[in-house]
């Protein structure tokens, strides 16, 4: 639709956002209307697009006609289809999952994981951790696993083995979001082999984490616990201090330590 209006002049786009949103919408069903005023359309903008009316009334001038009507119409017609269609689904995933709704909202307490990806998950797995005789092979079905291609002593690949792509993908998804949290565990494991191993291999661990706390969840029917960002200085508090004190003298620094009382 971007090209249809493009090839009119009208340029809606570099000034709204969304031009199929309330105001966008209003303006487009008045440039289909016949209206060639640019600055009543422009008066069509709702909230904090009002303060936008000047940009708005220039965008909005061009050379729409019949053609162009007919052409944008077809698609808000598709666009409405398709949101009608989204609706329905949305409303028969919200029956169907009912049966795994405690299982899907155990899961929603994970960071990084949010409705979409819980109902892929329930999707793959069937909500069933009775499947996988541990997390570590729910991990390995997954393909969140790396491989074991070891011939005479000598590792020659830990390429992860491959496995569920709709699970894969959802996963990968919910790492990167709960990579930019702060205070969670699972941002902190990212971040710590992000700077070593690279960020790839960053997201796949954090999804083999995921798996791993949702097979132990499911099974004792128990909410996610975050362990904290500050577990790993906590589990190894002697590396966190050796690693903070070189950081220090890379930057010039002579360092004393002190046990504060």
């Amino acid at each position: 639709m971007e090209k249809v209006l493009e090839d009119a002049g009208i340029k809606l786009s570099s000034v709204a956002s969304d031009i199929t949103g309330v105001s966008g919408r209003a303006m487009l069903e008045a440039l289909i209307a016949g209206n060639s005023d640019p600055t009543a359309m422009a008066d069509l903008a709702r909230r904090r697009l009002r303060e936008k009316i000047p940009a708005l009334t220039e965008a909005l001038t061009g050379r729409f006609t019949g053609h162009h009507a007919f052409l944008t119409r077809t698609h808000l017609n598709l666009i409405d289809q398709h949101t009608a269609a989204i609706d329905e689904l949305t409303a028969r995933i919200e029956v169907v999952i009912e049966p795994f709704r405690r299982f899907r909202d155990l899961i929603c307490t994970i960071p990084g994981i949010g409705g979409n990806t819980a109902d892929v998950i329930v999707a793959e797995t069937g909500a069933d951790m009775s499947r996988f005789p541990s997390a570590e092979h729910l991990a390995s079905w997954a393909g969140t696993t790396p491989g074991n291609n070891e011939s005479a002593g000598k590792v020659k690949s830990s390429r992860t083995r491959p496995g569920n792509p709709y699970l894969q993908g959802a996963l990968g998804i919910a790492a990167i979001s709960v990579s930019h949290t702060k205070h969670t565990y699972l941002a902190a494991k990212y971040r710590r082999i992000a700077s070593r191993r690279g960020p790839l291999k960053a997201n796949v661990a954090v999804q083999r984490a995921m798996l791993i706390a949702i097979w132990n969840m499911a099974t004792t029917d128990t909410a996610y616990l975050d362990p904290g960002a500050d577990y790993f200085t906590r589990l190894n508090p002697e590396k966190a201090r050796t690693k903070a004190i070189r950081q220090l003298e890379a930057m010039g620094y002579h360092v004393t330590l002190e046990q504060a009382s």
